[in-house]
């Protein structure tokens, strides 16, 4: 009982997300009950038909010009009542994407940890759609099979009452029946959408990482895995299909049973002359135009739970909290003077914390270099000053303030970021530099950019310029192309705060050299944070942060480090040689 309130309450929450078409869905609802009301005409003319043409041998012309005008009517509304709902449902869709989307691009950092892109993916799309069904297109055939039913039966009372009150037997029946299944299909359905999660990402990596794949002969084993989860979601689609098949199978037997009693009293009904042969045929025809329909809201069972058991994990992600935006101070253009005090960070499930006390100071005009062992919390550490991830202890000002006290949006109008994994968009490389908030940007500034980020010597060589298009994900670039427009990106932001995250670990020389003189250009008169691989800035940084296991283990400039002999001394002899020696 608990369950079928439950799935009540997720149904209610999810047809408000129809209520904006309300009057589409009126409209489609009349269109279906004209179309019921004209298919029980159309079954009561059989009665004349057989009376008084077949039987009585009497011609009467409004019989056919009613059945015509009766078909023609029951096409009309069934024309208006399928495009209502369906224009309903398709914007329900729409809606209901659109604020799914919203809501994971405004998910705080940790949310993206606990689910992986591709079920975020599988929610926009197959869970979205799956909603949809049970708010409209389930709600559709629910009530154009009902409307259906009842004409039918209207039309059976009509002619014969006694007959008809088998119904009354047969209906509480196959209500009990039909909530019985319904458990089994959303216990199923749960797993099926589990299951298509896990085949969607099983594919992503591999595809993904094809290179890799080949290089180490990796074929076999990526297949051999996504082969198990194939045949697991076979096996479970199959369940569903018996389910269905069985659910359907006794709704059949049970209404051809139904309509055999019928027929043994409408037999009798006749015998003593209170049915006529048309009466008797429309009975007939009634009893079993009954049956199918009855077969489609078995069917239409297993959509609607398909569409509460998806409804429910949509409506768990737009549930989730957001990211915490309290702030109420302004910022035009920060000064960029940084400062954690005793910051600590512990991700969601970690027994130990990722970063511990840290506490430094970065001016603006310098560099502060920050370096470290893999793991050692560098990344994190960048993330928390446009509050990707929130601090456990400890805070962070920005020009005397805490970051929390500003809005967020104000907050990341402040600071430029470039990685190592360069995130491009697919379009041209003009909308790729003046994204997001600097769309508007004039050309020449775009320009301009692209020119000091030592990016103009491929750019202008492209077919389009700056118009080219890029692909997915920059796919048509190299690697150090694509840093090199991250960094033109960077330059028409022109922010206080600069973070490069190993902006040039995984280039060759060349590309490394012309990535550096772009960063050169971007660097100065900013507050600029650099983690450090091969960078040679790292020996003319301000400052120089050593991390091990989340803690700030040594601070000081490059000469004092080297001087010191300590962890800074042996990374920078076993990672920076390499770089120091080009």
């Amino acid at each position: 009982m608990a369950g079928n309130e439950k799935s009540w309450d997720i149904y209610k929450r999810l047809l408000a997300f129809a209520k904006p078409y309300r009057g589409w869905i009126v409209l489609g609802f009349f269109g279906m009950a004209v179309e019921a009301a004209a298919g029980a005409g159309i079954l009561r003319l059989t009665k004349p038909m057989i009376d008084e043409m077949l039987v009585n041998r009497v011609f009467s012309y409004w019989v056919p010009a009613s059945l015509v005008l009766f078909l023609l009517i029951r096409g009309l509304g069934g024309l208006i009542g399928d495009y209502s709902i369906v224009r309903s449902g398709r914007n329900v869709v729409r809606d209901l994407r659109m604020r799914l989307m919203r809501k994971y691009l405004n998910l705080p950092g940790k949310a993206f940890d606990r689910e992986n892109v591709p079920t975020m993916i599988t929610r926009l799309s197959g869970d979205t759609e799956m909603v949809a069904q049970a708010a409209v297109d389930a709600l559709k055939v629910i009530v154009s099979n009902l409307l259906s039913i009842i004409a039918y039966v209207g039309v059976m009372f009509w002619t014969s009452w006694r007959v008809s009150l088998v119904l009354f037997v047969l209906a509480p029946v196959m209500g009990w029946t039909m909530g019985k299944v319904g458990k089994r299909y959303r216990l199923l359905n749960t797993q099926i959408q589990d299951s298509n999660a896990e085949l969607l990402q099983s594919a992503d990596q591999a595809l993904h990482a094809h290179q890799e794949v080949k290089t180490y002969g990796a074929q076999d084993s990526e297949m051999s895995r996504y082969g198990s989860q194939t045949k697991r979601n076979v096996n479970l689609a199959l369940k569903v299909q018996v389910t269905n098949g069985l659910l359907s199978m006794f709704v059949q037997v049970f209404g051809a049973v139904g309509v055999a009693v019928m027929l043994i009293i409408a037999g009798h009904e006749a015998l003593k002359g209170r049915l006529t042969a048309g009466d008797f045929f429309a009975l007939l025809t009634a009893m079993v135009s009954i049956v199918p329909l009855l077969r489609q809201l078995t069917n239409v069972q297993s959509m609607l739970e398909r569409g509460i058991d998806s409804a429910s994990r949509v409506f768990g992600v737009l549930d989730s909290p957001e990211e915490t935006d309290t702030g109420t101070r302004s910022l035009d253009r920060a000064k960029g003077l940084l400062e954690f005090r005793n910051v600590g960070v512990r991700y969601e499930g970690q027994h130990r914390d990722a970063l511990r006390s840290i506490s430094f100071t970065a001016k603006p005009g310098t560099v502060t270099a920050i370096v470290g062992r893999s793991g050692s919390g560098k990344s994190t550490l960048v993330k928390l000053i446009p509050r990707f991830y929130e601090i456990d202890s400890g805070e962070i000002l920005l020009d005397g303030h805490a970051i929390t006290e500003y809005r967020l949006n104000d907050l990341r109008r402040q600071i430029a970021m470039v990685s190592q994994q360069v995130t491009l968009f697919d379009g041209s490389i003009a909308q790729n530099v003046a994204y997001g908030e600097m769309s508007d940007a004039v050309d020449t500034r775009i320009a301009e950019a692209i020119r000091d980020a030592n990016a103009a010597e491929f750019v202008d060589r492209l077919p389009n310029g700056a118009d080219t298009e890029i692909g997915e994900r920059g796919g048509k670039l190299s690697g150090g192309q694509r840093q090199r427009i991250a960094i033109a990106r960077a330059m028409l932001k022109d922010a206080p705060i600069l973070v490069l995250d190993e902006a040039t670990a995984a280039l060759d020389n060349e590309s490394e050299r012309l990535v550096q003189e772009a960063l050169d250009h971007l660097m100065p008169d900013r507050t600029t944070l650099v983690i450090a691989h091969r960078l040679s800035t790292v020996e003319h940084a301000d400052q120089v942060l050593v991390l091990d296991e989340g803690e700030i283990v040594e601070h000081g400039t490059h000469a004092e480090l080297i001087a010191k002999g300590g962890v800074y001394a042996h990374l920078h002899g076993m990672q920076f040689r390499e770089g120091k020696s080009r």
